[in-house]
């Protein structure tokens, strides 16, 4: 672990004197009764963003308006900072005039907000710590903020308190198992002297899901709460295990279970409840994983909890029975809005399924569940039972192909997004996509998984349906009113990735794109009113902050996550080496420039000694389809996740290409090392890009 102290930390201000000074002279908007405006839940500063969401409440709105459609022309690039190589769209912090950034592996750095020099850097050195969990590599979304700690999880486990004055380390704990595919990849949240942490795995190994509660001044695990069952020969830990084994069938632990909360976690002050968004089950296929019976709670879930003590409360189901790599981890966000001439305390969602949910955070009970894009796995959402209403063909019975709309990338996928009470809607980083499912030549009850595959859900899916029907592999940001459950506005965005969503009390809605922009939205209208030619491309949460009296908004640039997959869907050529991974910070009156992005268009490999071998080369897609496409690509058509390896000279020699993937040369650089790679499925695997390489230069070398 490396710390790097650079300058000294600039002065505090004390927060109350900050906040006075904010709400008098950068127009808060006080959400109350009397305006006519949905209330949120707030206990941090106002100028301040010290949680992933901005403060407890999650929903992506700052109450500062300095910045409006009326000014925001004047507004321009304070100062910019390169990053190095690595997952760059993680949200940043900022409080008391310092902006605290993760890339990477957990690589944190603590930066002066008005002038951004830095402040000091800390390396916890993961990928060497990770083994084999370096397989899901995404790096970290996201860190909190809380007691003048920075709260840094870690790829391999570990949850790090760092000093928000110099980085250096308050304490260390382990929260994960370090032999099983378990990872995180998710940010924390800081709630009432406590950090939360979940993981993610569930896809890959048999893993049961739960989350950790640690005491943030000493690390101490306070409570764990599991979101399934164990074996019940070894007894329950609590009445909602007991609860939720009955609707279990077969012997699903032996299979872990699923349910991580590896995203969505929001505290509730009003109720002192922590609310959970429990994730898929493991494996996807609920013919496997639960003989096809039972309800299997609290899989796709929300669940809510006793924040003192990890107690259950309530739970509501969003897909019983999952089947299909859908979950409930989306952004949970927290409003007091009027339904029906009632002021109702409620939590909204836009899941990966595609309805809208409005949830009473008070009760559990669903008040109203709508589509917001293309649905084709249920008619609606039944409000007397809160159960879907599913098309009987959506389970891949009797060896039929079912395709569904949307697909496990879902409608909405973790990019997170916004709700702003002074309009009162939502505003939804959408994707229209499909995937078709069978489970053909899949022995149910033989099943297991396929040792070190990066996905294995016990069925077929195909994500890039070609037949699927327009529109397939599109993306938009809708403007949703979550008391009507009706599309106000919406915009196209390029491809199926699109950005995290901020929205601000200057109304207004800024969203990045993969092509390169940073946009700005009149927040009731959809009007463009602002862009910026970021050279990259921008798909982390924007946030926005006050320091020394100036409202900033900050975004960091970058492709990268769970998106690395679909590049054989984007409609832009990203390069994992040469694209613009940047800070960027922007106020009115801003003047800076960025320097001339050095990104080029990717061309294949020169291969001169190439011979087809269309055998080797079919053994080798198994294993780069099984083990590479999570982070280098479908078709192996990278997205920037990742090295294009259609672009790469390693394939070329067969050392050189076994010292990266089976010996591990290039893990310090986030590449893990596939130890158990016999000579057979490297030379597969060579045989393959190559062959890919091949056919794009047959194809006279155009972008795709």
């Amino acid at each position: 672990m490396k710390v790097t102290q650079v300058i000294a930390r600039p002065n505090r201000i004390a927060p109350a004197l900050a906040a006075l000074a904010l709400a008098a002279g950068l127009g808060i908007a006080a959400c109350t009764n009397e305006t006519g405006e949905a209330e949120v839940a707030s206990a941090a500063a106002p100028g301040d963003w010290p949680g992933f969401g901005g403060d407890s409440d999650e929903t992506h709105y700052s109450p500062l308006a300095e910045i409006t459609a009326d000014n925001i022309d004047q507004m321009g690039l304070a100062w910019s900072m390169d990053l190095p190589l690595g997952n760059s769209v993680s949200a940043p912090l900022a409080v008391d005039g310092v902006l605290y950034v993760v890339t990477g592996y957990s690589i944190v750095r603590a930066i002066d907000a008005p002038t951004g020099k830095l402040l000091w850097e800390y390396d916890p050195e993961v990928p060497e710590a990770a083994g084999d969990k370096l397989r899901q590599g995404w790096g970290m979304r996201g860190i909190a903020y809380g007691e003048d700690r920075i709260f840094v999880p870690t790829h391999d486990g570990r949850m790090i308190a760092l000093d928000a004055r110099d980085g250096t380390v308050a304490w260390t704990a382990q929260t994960l198992p370090k032999d099983d595919a378990s990872f995180i990849s998710g940010p924390p949240r800081y709630f009432d002297g406590k950090v939360i942490i979940g993981f993610g795995g569930g896809d890959v190994d048999d893993i049961r899901g739960s989350v950790t509660t640690l005491d943030a001044q000493t690390g101490k695990e306070l409570w764990k709460f599991y979101t399934v069952p164990g074996n019940p020969a070894d007894g329950f830990e609590n009445e909602a295990m007991a609860m939720a084994a009955k609707t279990w069938a077969g012997e699903w632990w032996k299979y872990g279970g699923g349910g991580t909360v590896w995203n969505a976690m929001t505290y509730d002050r009003s109720t002192n409840s922590i609310i959970l968004g429990v994730g898929n089950g493991a494996p996807w296929n609920h013919k496997i994983r639960s003989q096809g019976q039972g309800d299997n709670l609290f899989l796709s879930s929300i669940v809510a909890l006793d924040a003192d003590t990890g107690t259950y409360k309530w739970h509501y189901q969003t897909n019983p029975g999952e089947s299909w790599d859908y979950n409930a981890s989306m952004d949970i966000q927290l409003a007091d809005i009027e339904i029906g001439g009632k002021k109702r305390q409620v939590l909204m969602t836009a899941p990966k399924n595609g309805f809208f949910y409005v949830i009473d955070r008070v009760t559990g009970k669903l008040i109203s569940a709508e589509p917001f894009v293309k649905v084709s796995w249920a008619s609606r959402i039944d409000l007397e039972t809160g159960r879907p209403v599913e098309n009987p063909d959506a389970r891949y019975n009797d060896g039929k192909t079912f395709t569904m709309w949307p697909g496990p990338v879902g409608a909405h996928t973790w990019l997170p997004m916004a709700f702003n009470p002074k309009t009162r809607l939502v505003y939804i980083p959408a994707i229209e996509m499909a995937t078709s499912y069978n489970d053909v030549g899949i022995e149910r009850a033989n099943w297991k998984r396929r040792p070190g595959a990066a996905v294995d859900g016990g069925a077929n899916p195909d994500f890039v349906v070609k037949d699927a029907g327009p529109p397939n592999g599109t993306s938009s940001l809708i403007a949703w009113d979550p008391v009507a459950q009706k599309k106000v506005w919406s915009v196209p965005t390029p491809g199926i990735w699109n950005g995290g969503v901020l929205t601000t009390a200057g109304s207004l809605v800024f969203q990045g794109r993969i092509d390169g922009t940073f946009d700005a939205y009149a927040a009731d209208t959809g009007k463009k009113v602002w862009s910026f030619a970021a050279q990259a491309p921008v798909t982390a949460p924007p946030i926005s902050y006050s320091a020394g009296g100036r409202q900033y908004v900050t975004v960091l640039t970058g492709m990268g996550t769970s998106g690395a997959a679909f590049g054989a869907l984007l409609p832009v050529s990203i390069d994992y080496r040469s694209q613009a991974r940047r800070v960027l910070t922007f106020a009115i009156g801003g003047k800076a420039t960025l320097p001339v992005s050095a990104s080029e268009p990717l061309t294949p490999m020169a291969d001169p000694d190439y011979a087809a071998n269309k055998a080797l080369e079919d053994k080798g897609y198994l294993t780069y389809a099984l083990h590479c496409a999570v982070c280098h690509g479908v078709d192996a058509i990278a997205s920037g996740h990742a090295p294009d390896l259609r672009n790469s000279g390693l394939p070329l020699d067969a050392a050189a290409f076994a010292s990266v993937v089976r010996d591990g040369v290039l893990v310090p650089n986030g590449m893990p090392r596939f130890h158990e790679f016999g000579e057979e499925e490297l030379a597969g695997l060579r045989q393959y890009l190559r062959a890919k390489a091949a056919a794009w230069r047959a194809e006279g070398a155009a972008k795709r």
